[in-house]
């Protein structure tokens, strides 16, 4: 874009706050080695480029903007004299990145003061020595205490999940404990049961028929039908009431077994007529007998729902940690939500529930997975917190144009409007003193935007909150440097 060279006036340099304090060897010097141009409307200057010049605002309107999502938003517009952007951290040389962090446009013809990036960094560096350190120590400091500070959101965040997990594993190890006792138990009751009966006056085709019904006990455990509760207690009464009326000892202790591996009347009626000639004493027997052969099945379907669970555990926690992958991959968005969800599935609760609306058309997403479920922890724990651990949490994936877009939705309260522009800000937060360092919201806000180029917004009203991130589905693999820069360039 072509521009005009203008006349450089040390008085109107004067005029900009900037410039108001120096004195007229200063303002001179600036004249001499920086100059004044005119710009058409368009393009300044665009993202991602190298920082060769210090752009100040003497008359007319820019707009600053920035890349998320594959869209360009809107920063910042205004006619304010003085307004400065581009190469302004050019004094702090090699020790941070110089490119544009932003776009700039001229929206009218507009008149700038410009000076090239290395004369910029030399007049900061020979006239405000001083000032030049303690803006060194302010960035610095600053980005320092971010990082240290978000690192300690990560491992309190980690040692959360370390310990809800735990609890997760303990339960079905626990349980699987307790069922391969109780069927030890069960196993040594059978031999003795069978000693019994082999005292009993059987023919082997009677045998051969009580093995038979072993079979199908053992085959009918598996295909139980589900029973309300009232169901269940309905049958228990009837299969209690059958073995007491046939002289089964505790019949009652017995009927529950039954009722759960799907046995009713006609079965124990088949089991009576099977042994009919044989005796109550063997008929009695036989009934345990068969009780035993149930427990051990429900018992083993136990044990193996308990390691069923652990295993699913263990492959949800590598998920989740994306242990032994490429840090930026290909993957399927629902896997990393489920497997933050089964993670934080302790600090969830039971008195929330969790609805999922998955699109099972949306394609792969390339992303760095670990921190994306960085961020999916993130955003549930702040929906958790906000709900105080009762409502709905909703999340939620469909395709908006050439983004893959997921929701996270709670029941709360609401993110007030005065502060709905702070909540990325670092160290904002609106929970009490000691349960929050401010830094979720930005560190989710870094991933996303700076390290896959996408889009994180909120739309909030009371009892509906929804956290919206967005992401490219066809990126290149982003910069591994994610650290958020500045995006406000003065004003």
């Amino acid at each position: 874009m072509g521009n005009t060279r203008l006349i450089c006036d040390p008085n109107e340099l004067r005029g900009l706050f900037l410039f108001e304090k120096l004195n007229d060897d200063q303002l001179a010097w600036l004249c001499k080695d920086g100059r004044v141009e005119m710009f058409e409307p368009g393009l300044v200057f665009r993202e991602g480029d190298p920082a060769t010049c210090f752009y100040v605002l003497m008359d007319g309107e820019v707009v600053l903007t920035k890349m998320s999502g594959g869209e360009e938003i809107e920063l910042v517009r205004t006619e304010h004299v003085g307004s400065y952007s581009g190469a302004w951290t050019a004094y702090m040389g090699d020790k941070v990145e110089q490119t544009y962090t932003a776009s700039f446009y001229v929206t009218r013809p507009s008149k700038f003061f410009v000076l090239d990036a290395g004369t910029f960094a030399k007049m900061m560096q020979e006239w405000f020595p001083m000032a030049l350190h303690l803006l060194e120590g302010v960035f610095f400091g600053n980005r320092n205490a971010n990082e240290r500070i978000g690192q300690r959101e990560r491992l309190l965040a980690l040692g959360s999940l370390s310990a809800g997990l735990t609890h997760e594993l303990n339960n079905p190890a626990a349980a699987a404990v307790r069922a391969t006792s109780s069927l030890r138990e069960r196993v040594a009751g059978m031999r003795h049961k069978l000693k019994m009966m082999a005292h009993g006056k059987f023919d082997s085709q009677t045998l051969e028929a009580l093995v038979q019904l072993q079979e199908e006990a053992a085959a009918q455990v598996a295909k139980a039908p589900k029973l309300t509760s009232m169901e269940a207690a309905d049958r228990e009464d009837e299969l209690g009431d059958w073995l007491e009326n046939h002289d089964i000892g505790n019949g009652w202790d017995l009927a529950p077994n039954f009722v759960q591996a799907g046995f009713d009347i006609d079965w124990l009626e088949k089991v009576h007529g099977t042994l009919s000639g044989c005796g109550p004493d063997v008929f009695e027997g036989a009934i345990r007998w068969l009780n035993y052969t149930v427990e051990t099945e429900l018992l083993m379907n136990e044990i193996g729902d308990s390691t069923t669970r652990i295993s699913s555990l263990v492959n949800a926690a590598k998920q989740y940690s994306q242990m032994d992958r490429a840090p930026f991959q290909v993957v399927d968005i629902h896997e990393l939500l489920d497997s933050t969800l089964v993670m934080l599935a302790r600090k969830i609760g039971d008195d929330i529930t969790v609805v999922k609306e998955y699109d099972p058309a949306l394609p792969p997403v390339p992303c760095y997975a670990a921190e994306m479920n960085q961020v999916w922890t993130n955003l549930i724990d702040n929906a958790v917190a906000a709900m105080e651990g009762r409502g709905t949490l909703t999340v939620r994936t469909y395709r908006e144009g050439p983004c893959a877009a997921v929701e996270i939705g709670d029941t709360g309260p609401g993110v007030p409007d005065e502060i709905r522009t702070r909540i990325f800000e670092p160290f904002f937060t609106t929970k009490p003193v000691g349960e929050g360092t401010g830094l979720g919201l930005d560190i989710s806000f870094r991933i996303v935007v700076n390290k896959h180029h996408g889009d994180i917004r909120v739309e909030s009203e009371p009892g509906d909150t929804r956290f919206i991130v967005r992401l490219p589905l066809e990126a290149a693999a982003p910069a591994e440097n994610g650290v958020a820069q500045s995006t406000t360039e003065g004003n």
